[in-house]
């Protein structure tokens, strides 16, 4: 039996996001062992938007966590973390929507990131109006320019103003190398200590200028291997609990199991060698070139046409292959695709076992 099998399969519709606890588990016991202690790590939620997966992270000691958006700070939040980064620089309304959550979660600790004078002085004053304290990281450019201040003089002056404003403490800088994704671990490797050295030297001004940094918050996925190797950095991986087709593919050395699938079936065969699937736009990530999904059982399946509802393949197997028959694909971006579905079906020794409602997907739950 195929690990990705499910006994109880005719039960699903589709098309069906299912998490196979047991690969989960695995990735989560993996990730623990290359970052050294549970203490080290600040995994990010943006892959699965579960708190069940939350809970699970603390009950195996997990106690800081990063996300991506007020919903899923929310969802840690209500799972009974006490540490939060809100990876983002905050503005227009959802400054408000900080100084409520932070209302709304006394226990929890929540940070946020800042990367300019502008922002930082907004939220600073929200804050300070409110009565509210929060923690800051300055947010650093290492070379994905997509946020972040670069390391160097101005982004001293920053971390300095954001150290002396009200409402707001200095916690410390957040790096994050996204753009470093090399197949070559090697390569990867010399990459990343380049793109990190800036923030190393950042770190040793602000000290000796006599500023506190409490933390370093550093990398994702492809680097965290590399970043669980420096002392005093809290790594933050995130789509190793789940994994997905195209980081197994790029990234051979990161030896994480691929642990959600999409359940979809054939609707039809439109041709001697082509069937058709209710996998569209809609149910798997569409931001990528093809193959946006692997089937296993199709290994030599080429996409041919992928609409809204609808994903053609040509296969020399089209025609062994039943109008109804189930199939099971490995996303290759899982991020985005877990965001598309409203519930994860869980399954547990090769059997659908709960649903778990994705909460975190919304823009919004309560706040």
């Amino acid at each position: 039996m195929d690990w990705f099998s499910l006994a109880n399969e005719h039960e699903l519709a589709s098309p069906s996001l299912v998490i196979h606890a047991e690969r989960v588990e695995e990735n989560l016991r993996r990730m623990l062992a290359i970052s050294g202690s549970a203490s080290r790590l600040r995994p990010h939620v943006k892959t699965h938007k579960l708190p069940q997966l939350v809970a699970r992270q603390m009950e195996l000691g997990i106690q800081k966590f990063k996300c991506a958006t007020i919903a899923e700070a929310e969802m840690v939040a209500s799972a009974g973390a006490l540490d939060v980064l809100l990876a983002v620089q905050l503005v227009g309304p959802n400054i408000a929507r900080f100084v409520q959550l932070l209302r709304q979660f006394p226990s929890t600790r929540f940070s946020s990131l800042i990367d300019a004078p502008e922002p930082l002085d907004s939220l600073a004053k929200a804050l300070q109006a409110a009565g509210e304290t929060a923690t800051l990281l300055l947010d650093l450019d290492v070379g994905q320019q997509r946020t972040g201040i670069v390391p160097g003089p101005a982004a001293f002056a920053l971390y300095q103003r954001l150290a002396t404003l009200p409402g707001v403490r200095a916690g410390g800088l957040h790096a994050y190398d996204g753009h470093l994704h090399q197949s070559d671990p090697s390569v990867r490797k010399t990459a990343c200590d380049a793109a990190f050295a800036p923030v190393e030297k950042l770190r040793a001004d602000l000290l000796a200028g006599g500023l506190s940094v409490p933390i370093v918050v550093a990398g994702g996925s492809p680097t965290f291997p590399i970043h669980a190797n420096r002392p005093d950095v809290e790594s933050s991986p995130g789509t190793c609990v789940l994994w997905d087709a195209g980081y197994a593919a790029n990234l051979p050395d990161l030896k994480f199991l691929p642990a959600a699938t999409l359940l979809t079936r054939v609707i039809s065969r439109p041709a001697a060698n082509r069937i058709c699937l209710d996998l569209g736009h809609k149910a798997v990530a569409s931001e990528m070139q093809h193959p946006r999904v692997v089937f296993p059982q199709l290994p030599e399946a080429r996409p041919v046409a992928h609409n809204e509802e609808h994903l053609v393949l040509e296969t020399n197997m089209a025609g062994n292959i039943a109008v109804g028959t189930a199939l099971h694909g490995i996303p290759w971006h899982v991020c985005p695709t877990v965001a598309l579905h409203a519930n994860a079906f869980v399954a547990r020794d090769g059997r659908v076992e709960e649903t778990w409602p994705v909460n975190a997907r919304a823009r919004c739950i309560s706040i």
